[in-house]
């Protein structure tokens, strides 16, 4: 590669193997990590999000890990000014930062600077105690009167979506989607590359990874991070595998069926980054099995021709509703 360094963004669904693929790709490239996870923001959350351990990370420099206590919010706003200093810093001392990770809209916010609409701390506290008072039904049925397509794209159980999104109409007079960003070129120039594998493949991978999380003390995990305020927080206690296990500590079911839970819950997911990421036709996808895959990408980064290409991964007609839950 000759001139300024180009940020390579490495997006896809959960357990494809987009971790792997980064830490080639940072190791050919001279790069640093930029981590895009929402969920690995978070300092303790690591079984139950597969954060690489500090011995696994290859010597290389990763950012945006480890930065908020489950008691803070993690926000797209403040993940798009933090994460763009990097890339920044890391580009300014010659390096490639390699951004990896899944979660939708901070790849859509970093990537394509999605300007957010403001806040107002009245008009949020009027809807989060709407929320509070008479739960997700209510705020749904006024989230339908005030914008209707707001109402039947997200989530009816993600309250804090909806929240935001009546938030936005009120201070703006707007819909909800006008805020949404502009896809065009990528900022600074970013190749972005997917990562995917055949459904059933990757299904039977899903399966393995829920059952070694809680092999491994998942449970014991989110028992020390309730001490440390998980119930309290606002997006930490959400995340998948983490919610499970505190119904199960709170008596609602039992640890098998909150593993169980946990793999459905990633399986869904899984389906909604999927069906997120194939809209983008600026990806150039490779199969995680292929063990090619790394010379696959630096040889497009090389050509500096990203084109779309097919790759495993559900036909346009199996494509599910947009992702709206955890980020």
């Amino acid at each position: 590669m000759s001139g300024e360094p180009r940020p390579v963004a490495v997006v896809g669904p959960t357990a494809t193997g987009k971790s792997d693929l980064a830490l080639d790709l940072a190791e050919r490239l001279d790069g640093e990590i930029v981590n895009i996870d929402a969920m690995q923001l978070y300092r303790g959350m690591d079984i139950g999000t597969a954060k690489l351990p500090v011995a696994q990370r290859r010597g290389i420099a990763h950012h945006q890990l480890d930065v908020l206590e489950v008691t803070e919010t993690a926000t797209v706003a403040a993940y798009q000014a933090a994460a763009s200093a990097d890339v920044a810093a890391i580009m300014a001392r010659g390096r490639v930062p390699v951004v990896v990770g899944g979660s939708m809209m901070y790849v859509q916010a970093l990537l394509d600077q999605w300007e957010f609409p403001a806040t107002d701390p009245a008009v949020r506290a009027k809807w989060e105690g709407l929320l509070a008072g008479q739960g997700v039904a209510a705020v749904h049925a006024e989230l339908r009167r005030a914008d209707p397509a707001a109402a039947a794209t997200i989530l009816p159980t993600d309250g804090r979506r909806m929240v935001r999104a009546l938030e936005v109409v009120e201070l703006t007079g707007r819909p909800f989607a006008a805020s949404a960003p502009v896809i065009g070129e990528p900022r600074w120039g970013t190749r972005i590359v997917g990562v995917d594998r055949d459904t059933t493949e990757l299904d039977e991978r899903i399966a393995r990874r829920t059952a070694v999380m809680f092999e491994q003390g998942l449970l014991d995990e989110v028992r020390g991070l309730a001490d440390r305020g998980l119930r309290e927080g606002q997006t930490a206690r959400r995340a998948i595998g983490y919610a499970q296990v505190l119904a199960h500590l709170d008596g609602e079911y039992g640890l098998a069926e909150a593993q169980e839970r946990t793999f459905i819950g990633t399986r869904r997911y899984v389906r909604r980054q999927r069906s997120w990421f194939r809209r983008d036709r600026r990806v150039h996808w490779v199969d995680g099995a292929d063990p090619s895959a790394p010379e696959t990408v630096l040889a497009l980064l090389a050509d500096s021709a990203v084109s779309t290409a097919s790759a495993p991964g559900p036909r346009a007609s199996e494509r599910l509703p947009e992702e709206r839950s955890r980020s």
